[in-house]
């Protein structure tokens, strides 16, 4: 089992950046994939990126493709989202995501352990 906190979300303007973190707890964290969720209110949840155990293969939402980064420290047990020139439409809660099945996935029912969720609020 996997416990998930994110950090590092707040209010930027457009064309912004912030960086946000995900502290993963236990021994395991290099065998699981993660991903990075966001739901925005009144709108289902969707998937933004995702990162393989190994670090080798990445997956990207067509709308953050170029903008976001993911990367992770399986040192640290830590993942992260690096993201760049923000929109208003990026405004959500964002969710770290773990999931022990092999290989990266955009569904979030892949993924059985789920963060709180940190809000991320572009101004325009």
């Amino acid at each position: 089992q996997v416990q998930l906190l994110e950090s590092g979300g707040g209010l930027v303007q457009a064309g912004g950046s912030l960086r946000l973190s995900c502290a993963a707890s236990g021994r395991t964290f290099s065998t699981y994939s993660m991903a990075w969720f966001r739901q925005a209110p009144g709108k289902e949840r969707e998937f933004v990126a995702a990162i393989s155990r190994s670090r080798i293969s990445t997956s990207y939402a067509d709308s953050v493709k170029g903008r976001f980064t993911i990367s992770r420290d399986n040192a640290e047990n830590t993942v992260s989202l690096q993201m760049d020139s923000l929109k208003p439409e990026d405004t959500a809660v964002y969710y770290c995501a773990a999931s022990i099945v092999v290989g990266i996935s955009q569904i979030p029912g892949r993924y059985t352990y789920w963060g709180q969720g940190t809000q991320v609020t572009v101004s325009s």
